[in-house]
């Protein structure tokens, strides 16, 4: 079963029916022993980070979510939820995050230049990196759904994707078993819906 983490932050609704599509058992929940008993979880997340950050330790499941980790449980950070994983954010301060992956996460208007909107909203191609479980079923150049202004930094040992939007940006990560998302998986279409797959699978 995956757990996907209710926590007041999120797209719920539409990774619980990505899931449902492609056959896997999956439930929303803000249970800690629901979420200790799942074999995989999810981690989504919109909105800021800090606002983000405040209601996850408020909720006593920022600690659970770090135990199942260093357990070997496969954790994915969607969107926000990915950046969450990291040390800290710099999204209106400085925030600190899960620390699961090591990088902090910095504003795109930094690194891309002028002339580009932010923040990034579109389709745009991943470029492997690194090998990873849950790129199993799409291929190098597939095209998938980003809404983002900041982005994972300071974490090359953990890209195993990045995209081109001004500058490359880290569009996927990974640390052993906890694995990051900055685009939107349960948006992509059919590689989204692969790449779910593929880490039900794990």
């Amino acid at each position: 079963m995956i757990a996907i983490v209710d926590y007041g932050v999120g797209n719920l609704f539409s990774l619980k029916s990505s899931f449902a599509a492609i056959g896997a058992e999956v439930t929303v929940t803000s249970s800690a022993e629901v979420i200790r008993s799942a074999d995989r979880i999810i981690l989504p997340g919109v909105g800021a980070f800090g606002d983000a950050a405040k209601k996850l330790e408020a909720s006593g499941l920022g600690e659970v979510l770090k135990e199942e980790a260093k357990k070997g449980k496969p954790l994915m950070g969607i969107c926000l939820g990915m950046q969450l994983l990291f040390e800290q954010s710099f999204e209106y301060g400085c925030h600190k995050g899960l620390g699961l992956i090591k990088g902090s996460i910095k504003p795109i208007s930094e690194v891309i230049g002028e002339g580009l909107k932010v923040p990034h909203i579109g389709w745009n191609s991943l470029r492997f990196k690194k090998d990873s479980p849950i790129f199993k079923y799409i291929k190098n150049g597939d095209h998938v759904y980003f809404v983002h202004s900041f982005y994972a930094a300071d974490c090359d040992d953990s890209v195993i994707a990045d995209t081109e939007y001004g500058a490359y940006l880290t569009a996927a990560a990974q640390e052993g078993n906890v694995f990051g998302c900055q685009f939107h998986p349960e948006k992509s279409g059919e590689v989204g819906l692969s790449i779910l797959r593929a880490f039900s699978e794990i």
